[in-house]
């Protein structure tokens, strides 16, 4: 069964963007058309609107877009690496929590919650989500 394909604007609807932020995140890279209509529209997958969910749920935690797109895009990474420097970062800040002074604690306490946010994020993103 062959997956059915949707031009750019009902993707734009159905991920509640415009046209035009599907014709940005295809040239970021972040989408990338299954194919062409017989009147050279672009096609894309009814999963991209997940994809663009993704994109933006990711710059609403602080991520800039072309970050985003370099890491979307860059194949694969080493992510048990990035896990250890961030288990090392996070002690480094619970040691800064630990000696910073009072009115330094609150913003502390924002960037912990910016990166479980972020954790959160991550651990949604189905698995399938990016293939084609």
């Amino acid at each position: 069964m062959t997956e059915a394909l949707i031009r750019i604007g009902e993707l734009a609807a159905k991920a509640g963007v415009s046209p035009r932020t599907v014709d940005h995140y295809t040239n970021l890279g972040l989408l990338m058309p299954a194919g062409r209509s017989g009147g050279n529209y672009r096609l894309y997958r009814e999963q991209d609107a997940d994809v663009i969910a993704l994109v933006k749920e990711l710059e609403a935690g602080g991520l800039p877009l072309e970050e985003i797109a370099k890491a979307m895009t860059s194949g694969e990474a080493d992510v048990t690496g990035a896990l250890e420097r961030i288990g090392a970062d996070l002690d480094l800040l619970k040691g800064a929590a630990d000696a910073a002074a009072p009115e330094l604690q609150g913003l502390l306490a924002v960037i912990a919650g910016r990166v479980q946010s972020l954790i959160t994020i991550a651990l949604q993103i189905p698995p399938d989500l990016l293939l084609p």
